[in-house]
């Protein structure tokens, strides 16, 4: 399918068949909807050496193509991160179904009685890297929310997108909901990624998730609505009141426990009255751990670190780096992460409740964490079963994207004849 014209004709028929069956799924119980999750996770557990034989395919090439340990690490599935990838869709199963759910209700004095309640978006279309789970995740939150999808996996995970793809499809059927409902763009073909972003007839909300270079494009030449999800430029401070023994054991699971993701912290910011002391312990840790540490001139001194540079601050390593520097108060770590950060996850480490409070009301960060990994920025650990990303603008979403966060609202009024004078 390299034939641009071709491309064109296969993404409208998929963006009319999934509009198609947006209608029907508007209308489906919930317990439809469970049934076809815990299917669909039956069926991730049944075709587990399918799928492992299919990211094998996609490791092979992510070795061709000189991927970092990093990628490679996001791209990899085993029987331990299938296991996962199950748990989460019988967890989305289990949640109370969002579609129909009132969230207001209340009367006038003019006889009106009005209902705002939970409606699904329509059609979601999904562009995403090398994380084949994201092909489980989106498909099932989406269709939690009622909501047909279109999803365009990454060239890298190209086989095991498929391989779960059909786990998803197989959950549909056994519910008798229309296949349409969840699709995979059956082609690699970056020209696929441009028809989505215009398909203004079909695709309701487009939500990127991936790398600045992905994010960037969507948002440039989207005609269609973007649920934005930015890269985890993800800062930690730690404040002069900081627990020596939190500190480390926080600070070395938030960079080290999974480089790869957007949750993974890429930069420590110290209090300089504990820089010298804690602050030195914690970069110490981090060295003998296999971190290369980018220390700005007050840390430079430490073995093992090398010379942070301007290009420091403000990256997203998604690998065994982080960026250090001492700042002279609460007040200053505020401020560099409001010139540096991307609204993700920032957390501060502090025994002192006014320090975070203070960290908590002046930074608008989605996500804002105090004595927490900032690994925990996930949706499966809030409780929402999977995430479709973590959305860092300001309206509709903010931070994980579950299933309730994949629908809008509408208004049901109701009277006795009512006319208006």
């Amino acid at each position: 399918m390299k034939d641009h014209a071709d491309i064109s004709v296969v993404m409208a028929d998929m963006g009319a068949r999934a509009r198609a069956a947006a209608s029907i799924l508007a209308c489906v119980s919930g317990d439809a909807k469970e049934r076809a999750l815990l299917a669909a996770a039956e069926a991730v557990r049944a075709r587990r050496a399918e799928v492992l034989a299919a990211n094998e395919q996609d490791l092979a090439y992510g070795r061709e193509k000189a991927l970092t340990p990093a990628m490679m690490d996001r791209l990899k599935l085993d029987e331990g991160r299938l296991q996962g990838i199950a748990d989460g869709l019988r967890a989305i199963a289990a949640q109370p179904d969002p579609v129909g759910r009132v969230l207001a209700e209340w009367d006038q004095p003019t006889g009106l009685h009005i209902r705002r309640v939970r409606t699904p978006l329509g059609v979601v279309g999904v562009i995403y890297e090398s994380r084949p789970n994201v092909t489980a995740d989106a498909g099932a939150l989406c269709l939690k929310a009622g909501n047909a999808v279109i999803l365009r996996g990454g060239s890298e995970s190209f086989h095991s997108s498929r391989a779960l793809h059909g786990c998803l499809l197989e959950g549909l059927r056994a519910a008798g909901l229309p296949a349409d409902a969840i699709q995979l763009v059956p082609t690699r073909d970056r020209a696929a990624v441009s028809q989505m972003l215009s398909m203004t007839d079909a695709i309701d909300v487009i939500v990127p998730r991936g790398g600045k270079g992905l994010v960037g494009l969507v948002q440039r030449e989207a005609r269609v609505p973007v649920f934005a999800h930015l890269e985890g430029i993800v800062h930690i401070y730690i404040d002069k009141a900081a627990d020596p023994r939190k500190t480390l054991d926080v600070v070395l699971n938030a960079k080290t426990r999974r480089t790869g993701i957007c949750g993974a912290a890429e930069c420590l910011l110290i209090h300089a009255d504990i820089a010298q002391t804690l602050g030195a312990e914690v970069i110490a840790m981090l060295v003998e751990a296999g971190v290369r540490v980018h220390a700005d001139k007050d840390l430079a001194h430490i073995p093992g670190t090398s010379p942070a540079t301007p290009q420091d601050w403000g990256r997203e390593y998604l690998d065994m780096d982080i960026a250090a520097r001492v700042v002279p108060d609460l007040d200053a770590a505020i401020a560099h992460i409001r010139t540096y950060g991307s609204c993700h996850t920032d957390a501060i480490m502090t025994e002192d409740d006014p320090a975070a409070a203070t960290f908590f009301s002046r930074l608008d960060s989605a996500i804002l964490m105090r004595n927490v990994s900032t690994q925990f920025a996930d949706g499966g650990e809030f409780g929402m079963g999977a995430e479709i990303g973590i959305a860092t603008g300001k309206m509709h979403a903010r931070g994980p994207v579950g299933a309730e966060q994949l629908t809008s609202f509408k208004y049901l009024v109701e009277g006795a004849g009512i006319t208006r004078a």
